[in-house]
């Protein structure tokens, strides 16, 4: 009895129509004669989805790619949305009718419109009649630069003559460069000797924390002598001789480009910030040049009263003092063009010294320069300002005010009990902040620090101020190594005074 599967009437075996060629490589595809089961009686029946399954991907295909340019499309609207910028022209002041024809423009211009991260720019054409062009430009690559912010430098001019000077003053300089909170310069007018003695401390000093710059001027002794002689009426028979007078022409050796410098004797240090001596010039009236301390106390009429100012800390205008030329020379009184001022001092001299002597000098002149700066700033009280006995307390004569180290909790009335030589003086009633000590008159000593008093434990000017003198002594230079900063030196062998530079200048038969 024959039995037909009709559960497998898809799967029974296919014979292959004889003329039906195919490649291997292909898959055989089932000619509908040959579509007969050997154990079925029913007729052929053809794959129902075979159409469907070749159209249905070619239908996914074209959707996708539909889809695709529907996406690009949004895109790129997007993009050109993002660029639109709306230009307000408000402040363009038109003059627009009713008819577009008599769109007038006042005056040719251009405006800016800034758009975040955009400049846009307006060109409105003068009577043109139609709309302004918009010309829009991409928005410039910007990158931030940095520029240093330039601080002033502090700018001091020392005369350091001999190595025992420059012994001196190295620890001078070394307190300066302590306590500094800007760059600091220092024109060191100076022998062959100080300078080696100098550069020696100074080559110890690799990376402060600010730019430390010196110049080293070395005028040999014969040009410093011959300077004094054209001026024609100074001399001196103070200890610190033809090199202290060198501080009456401070202006004229240091270059022009210097225009204000901070003047201490060699026999002082610091115990602050000198930033704050050196603001003291933006606080000057504007006619001085000259600012030291006074003392109207001391009355010593066989100098001359010349103690009543001390030459030994000194703000100098350098500028103002060369515009008013205040040391005379042969070079300017053999002028006669009438197109410079004569100089300053000789008037101020006479009038202090009376007329000069047979032979031409001033005579009973004492302290040195001090003695011909006292002349000058008290005939010329318009150029002369007092400066705060903060920045000179002094062992000479004043007993430092009576100021020292200890009793940190004191407070400003227990000083101002405490307080010596202030009776007639700017300071009266107050209480002295020591800013900068002076170790002066300490005889028998060429080194301060090496006067024998530091060593006796009774001594008050010891007991008051020998552990600070210690300190700033025995610092070291390497421990100023401390931060960024460089150190430039640089040598100036033989400069010209001004008054030799105006003689070359004008042809007045000088040659170097």
């Amino acid at each position: 009895m024959s039995h037909t599967n009709h559960d497998n009437i898809w799967t029974d075996a296919i014979t292959p129509h004889p003329t039906m060629q195919h490649f291997p490589s292909e898959p055989l595809s089932p000619h509908p004669s040959t579509l007969v089961s050997t154990s079925s009686p029913l007729p052929y029946k053809q794959d129902p989805w075979t159409f469907f399954r070749t159209r249905r991907r070619r239908s996914l295909i074209a959707l996708l790619l539909v889809a695709s340019f529907l996406l690009l499309f949004f895109a790129q609207a997007r993009i050109g949305e993002d660029r639109e910028r709306r230009i307000c022209f408000d402040s363009v002041k038109l003059d627009v009718g009713r008819d577009q024809a008599h769109l007038t423009v006042q005056s040719p211009s251009a405006v800016t419109v800034t758009a975040p991260a955009r400049t846009e720019t307006v060109t409105i054409y003068e009577n043109a009649p139609i709309i302004p062009a918009v010309t829009a430009s991409p928005p410039a690559t910007t990158e931030p630069v940095y520029q240093p912010h330039t601080v002033e430098s502090v700018v001091f001019a020392f005369i350091m003559w001999s190595e025992n000077s420059a012994i001196e003053g190295s620890i001078l300089i070394k307190s300066a460069i302590m306590y500094s909170t800007r760059p600091l310069e220092f024109h060191i007018i100076c022998d062959e000797p100080s300078q080696n003695y100098l550069q020696g401390r100074l080559s110890l000093l690799h990376h402060p924390v600010f730019d430390v710059t010196v110049r080293f001027y070395r005028p040999s002794w014969q040009s410093m002598v011959d300077r004094i002689s054209r001026e024609g009426g100074i001399s001196t028979d103070h200890s610190a001789g033809v090199p202290g007078l060198m501080k009456l022409f401070i202006h004229e050796i240091l270059p022009d480009s210097v225009a204000k410098a901070i003047y201490v004797d060699t026999d002082a240090f610091f115990l602050t910030d000198p930033t704050l001596l050196w603001q003291t010039f933006a606080h000057m009236n504007a006619s001085t040049a000259i600012s030291m301390p006074t003392h109207p106390d001391q009355k010593t009429p066989h100098w001359h009263n010349a103690s009543k100012i001390c030459s030994c800390i000194m703000l100098l205008d350098l500028s103002k003092l060369r515009a008013l030329r205040l040391m005379d020379s042969s070079f300017y009184r053999d002028d006669t063009s009438g197109l410079f001022p004569p100089a300053l001092s000789p008037p101020t001299f006479e009038a202090l010294f009376g007329p000069p002597g047979p032979d031409g000098h001033y005579k009973d002149v004492a302290l040195g320069d001090q003695g011909y700066y006292w002349a000058i700033v008290s005939n010329r009280t318009d150029l002369f300002e007092h400066l705060s006995f903060d920045w000179e307390v002094s062992s000479c004569l004043l007993d430092m005010y009576g100021t020292g180290v200890g009793h940190d909790d004191a407070t400003e009335e227990e000083q101002r009990r405490a307080m010596l030589h202030l009776n007639e003086t700017p300071h009266q009633g107050e209480a002295i902040m020591p800013k900068l000590l002076h170790f002066n008159c300490l005889d028998g000593v060429d080194v301060y620090f090496e006067w024998t008093g530091w060593y006796d434990p009774d001594n008050s000017l010891t007991q008051r101020w020998g552990s600070a003198l210690d300190y700033h002594v025995g610092t070291k230079w390497i421990w100023l190594n401390r931060g960024h900063g460089k150190l430039d030196m640089d040598t100036i062998v033989e400069p010209l005074f001004a008054d030799q530079r105006f003689a070359l200048e004008h042809s007045r038969g000088f040659t170097p």
